[in-house]
C-alpha cells in the first residue's frame, strides 16, 4: 500500500516537471519567434475655422460640439449697433438721392411754371410800358418841350424793365425745359452711389449671420454666447469627416517601395479592421526631424518624409487622431 502511494507521488512529480519543461520550452519558442513590426500613423481630416469679417457680440450661437453641419448652415449670429447705424444713414442718403433725381428728371411743378409766367408776363407788360413812355418823352424832347434830363431818365427805366422782362421769361423758360442733361446725369449718378452705400452695408449685414462653407461635424467652439468678437476670429471649427488621410513620419530609407498612388493595407486598430488606403502625398518635413548621421546609418544624414494616404474607400467611424499601423515589411 505504502509501495503504491509512493508511486503515485513520483508520477505527479514527474508529470509536474513534464509541464513545467514544455511550457519553458513554449516561452522560449515565443520570445525566439520575430514579432510583426509596424509603423504607427495617425488619421487626420479636413478642418475649417468658421470666422465672420465684421466684429461685434456674439448674439447666438445656434451649435456644439459634435453636431453635423451642412453648407451654408446658420450657425452664429453676431449683433452690431454700428453696421445697423450705417444702414441707416446709407437709406437715407439713398432718399435724398432719389428725391434729387425726381426733381432734376420731373423739372418745375405745374404750379411753379404758372407763376413763372404770369411774373414774366408782367415784366413784360412793363417793359412795353416803359418803352412807349420812352417814346413819348423823346418825342417831346425832340419838340423842345422837356429837357435832356426827362428824356435820359425815360430812357434808362425802358431799358431795365426790359432787361427784367427778359430775366423773367428766362426763368420760366427755364422751367418749362426742366433740368439741364448734366444736371440729370450728375443727379443719377448720386442715385447710383447711394445704392452702392446701400449694397455695402446690406453685405456687412449679411455677414453678421455666420454661416459654414462645408459640410461636417462641429469639432471646436472657438467662442460663446456673449463673447466680443474680432473681424476674422474663429468661432467654430468644422472637420469634415469624408476628406480624411492618414500620416506617417518615414525615414527617408523607408521610401524605396513608397510611391504616389501605390497601395497599402493598414491596419486600425479603433476599429479592429484592415483599411486598404492609397498614398497622395510625399513631402519632407524639414530639417528640425532630421535623423543624424550615424556609424550605422553609413555616416548620411537622414531626412523624415510626411507621407498621406487616403481611404481607396469610405469607411464608416473613420475618425480623426485614430492610430494607423502600417507594417514595416510591406515598405522594406
Amino acid at each position: 500500500m505504502n509501495a503504491l502511494k509512493m508511486i503515485g507521488k513520483v508520477v505527479v512529480v514527474l508529470a509536474l516537471i513534464v509541464l513545467v519543461i514544455m511550457g519553458i520550452s513554449q516561452l522560449q519558442q515565443f520570445a525566439t519567434q520575430p514579432r510583426e513590426q509596424f509603423l504607427q500613423g495617425q488619421m487626420e481630416a479636413r478642418r475649417v475655422l468658421v470666422a465672420g469679417k465684421v466684429p461685434g457680440r456674439i448674439e447666438r450661437l445656434l451649435v456644439h460640439e459634435g453636431d453635423v453641419v451642412y453648407k451654408d448652415s446658420l450657425v452664429a449670429v453676431i449683433s452690431s449697433p454700428e453696421i445697423e447705424a450705417k444702414k441707416m444713414q446709407a437709406q437715407g442718403a439713398l432718399g435724398a438721392a432719389k428725391a434729387q433725381a425726381s426733381k432734376a428728371r420731373n423739372g418745375a411743378r405745374s404750379e411753379d411754371i404758372t407763376a413763372l409766367k404770369a411774373m414774366a408776363d408782367r415784366a413784360q407788360e412793363a417793359a412795353t410800358l416803359a418803352k412807349n413812355t420812352y417814346n413819348r418823352v423823346q418825342k417831346l424832347y425832340n419838340e423842345g418841350v422837356l429837357p435832356l434830363q426827362k428824356r435820359d431818365e425815360a430812357e434808362t427805366q425802358m431799358k431795365a424793365t426790359q432787361s427784367a422782362a427778359d430775366a423773367a421769361r428766362a426763368q420760366y423758360n427755364q422751367a418749362v425745359a426742366g433740368a439741364r442733361s448734366e444736371d440729370k446725369a450728375a443727379a443719377n449718378a448720386l442715385v447710383m452711389q447711394a445704392k452702392g452705400a446701400n449694397a455695402e452695408v446690406d453685405a456687412y449685414l449679411e455677414e453678421t449671420k455666420i454661416r459654414t462653407p462645408i459640410t461636417g461635424e462641429v469639432s471646436l467652439k472657438l467662442a460663446e454666447e456673449g463673447e466680443v468678437v474680432g473681424s476674422g476670429m474663429p468661432i467654430i471649427a468644422v472637420t469634415d469627416l469624408n476628406d480624411s488621410w492618414a500620416v506617417f513620419h518615414l525615414r527617408e530609407d523607408y521610401l524605396k517601395n513608397v510611391s504616389k498612388g501605390k497601395k497599402f493595407y493598414l491596419q486600425v486598430p479603433a476599429l479592429d479592421k484592415t483599411v486598404e488606403m492609397v498614398v497622395s502625398y510625399i513631402a519632407s518635413v524639414g530639417d528640425y526631424a532630421t535623423w543624424r548621421s550615424s556609424k550605422e546609418s553609413s555616416g548620411f544624414d537622414l531626412k523624415t518624409f510626411e507621407v498621406r494616404m487616403r481611404p481607396t474607400h469610405k469607411v464608416e467611424n473613420l475618425r480623426p487622431g485614430m492610430s494607423v499601423l502600417l507594417p514595416a515589411d510591406d515598405i522594406q
